[in-house]
């Protein structure tokens, strides 16, 4: 259970689901108007966080530097939309919509609402009235007024306990001093790392016919006829005058032998380099004009003297 002592170290810092992911960085705190319990708190969500989200803080919990929700990110980013720079105020219709998305029961809730003592903070509001004020709430980072009417903490009361309040959304907001706070968004571009392909090395076998010549030698018989003469007459009367006989020689030759080893030729590996490009992104700011009126003034019969119809811009 998130305690009130510990919005301020919730703002701005990561939300993760249930299953440990990040969601997106918390923006708003909104407590019970009368309780002062933390009730809600919004997320932004989306590419550059362009889109905020309510969830229920109820089984929440601070972990380390982040809040940890027991719902998955896709239920949350798929809560009903609620306009968080509305005024600040959730009406009965809208917090009903969030209670049934969520699975929370609404109906018990709004029985404990309409309690008797300081704890029923929905009396004298009809349960059906989708207009008018539902659970009061007061959202620290944005407005100082209760969701649906006055809270039970002022802004004075926050800024006394530590917690960050201010004046937030494009609106008309008025001073003791009769001034106008001429508010504007600025565009703040973040980046995101997303996974694109993936690449794998995947070794296999190929077969391949290779040609190659090398020399080889055989043995061939040549026929050889000397005349008898004296220095090899005593060699050739030295056998039988007439008889048979028979001679045999063997012949050899050289053939290819083929052999195959396995040899490393070269390694392979993967490796990632870092391109940075410039990109530009187009995003769409509202900020807050104030004209300046003067009118003429009738007084005495005459028309006093004055810049009537002029008009400033800041």
């Amino acid at each position: 259970m998130i305690a009130q002592e510990q919005i301020a170290a919730i703002m701005d810092h990561p939300v993760h689901d249930d299953q440990g992911k990040k969601i997106g960085d918390a923006k708003h705190v909104f407590v019970d108007d009368v309780t002062g319990r933390p009730e809600w708190v919004t997320v932004k969500t989306g590419l550059f966080g362009t889109s905020e989200s309510f969830v229920p803080i109820k089984g929440a919990s601070m972990v380390d530097d982040h809040l940890e929700v027991p719902y998955s990110k896709d239920r949350i980013k798929d809560a009903p939309h609620v306009d968080v720079d509305g005024g600040g105020h959730l009406s009965t219709r809208e917090e009903r919509r969030l209670y049934e998305h969520y699975g929370l029961a609404w109906d018990e809730a709004w029985q404990r609402a309409n309690q008797p003592g300081e704890g029923g903070w929905a009396h004298g509001t009809a349960a059906g009235d989708g207009d008018g004020d539902g659970r009061r709430a007061q959202g620290l980072s944005d407005t100082t007024s209760g969701i649906g009417g006055a809270g039970a903490q002022t802004g004075t009361d926050m800024a006394d306990e530590g917690v960050g309040v201010s004046r937030g959304g494009l609106g008309e907001s008025r001073t003791g001093d009769d001034a106008m706070t001429r508010s504007e968004e600025r565009m703040h571009v973040g980046t995101e790392q997303v996974e694109t392909g993936r690449v794998r090395l995947r070794k296999y076998v190929v077969t391949e016919d290779v040609q190659q010549t090398v020399p080889v030698t055989h043995e061939e018989v040549r026929v050889e006829r000397e005349p008898i003469t004296e220095a090899n007459r005593g060699q050739a009367l030295s056998g039988p005058e007439i008889s048979e006989a028979e001679h045999e020689v063997t012949l050899h030759e050289e053939r290819p032998v083929v052999e195959t080893r396995a040899v490393p030729v070269e390694r392979v590996s993967l490796r990632t380099d870092e391109v940075t490009e410039e990109e530009t992104v187009t995003g769409r700011i509202r900020k807050e004009q104030i004209d300046v009126e003067t009118e003429a003034l009738e007084g005495d019969g005459e028309i006093a003297e004055g810049r009537g119809g002029e008009e400033g811009r800041f």
